[in-house]
């Protein structure tokens, strides 16, 4: 028996609505998406002895651009309880700075940077030290630079 096999994202049926989504400007152009309302919020960073913490600058190359890239960093970021910010470069690349657990900044630059968001192509991704941001500012996306 053949049947058509489909990879990749689902489909949403035709007459279902489409999930719940909270748009938030945090600067003029740029947009930051958010659970729902009723959602639990995302663990804060939590305070970490200045010895313990970390900060990389991080540049990801390939096709990052216009496929949701910034988002999903600043999600995933987030949801690892890293603080830092994420933006658009006019190179066609993202450069991001990630700040917090050591063990989760090198998660991040060794797993889940290189596979990215469904619609992306990683080429590459170079880290960099950098000096660690205070926890509490938590993650965000700042302009194309």
């Amino acid at each position: 028996f053949l049947r058509e096999r489909s990879f990749g994202r689902r489909r949403r049926a035709a007459n279902s609505a489409p999930p719940p989504q909270v748009r938030n400007r945090t600067s003029p152009g740029d947009m930051a998406t958010s659970a729902p309302a009723d959602a639990p919020s995302p663990p804060a960073p939590q305070p970490q002895p200045e010895s313990a913490r970390k900060a990389v600058r991080v540049v990801v190359k390939g096709h990052v651009t216009g496929v949701g890239f910034r988002d999903w960093t600043a999600s995933t970021a987030e949801s690892l309880g890293l603080a830092g910010w994420v933006r658009n470069r006019r190179d066609g690349s993202v450069e991001a700075l990630l700040s917090g657990d050591p063990a989760k900044i090198e998660d991040m630059i060794t797993r889940r940077f290189p596979v990215g968001p469904p619609a992306s192509t990683v080429t590459a991704v170079v880290p960099s030290p950098a000096e660690p941001v205070d926890p509490s500012a938590g993650f965000e996306i700042k302009f194309t630079v």
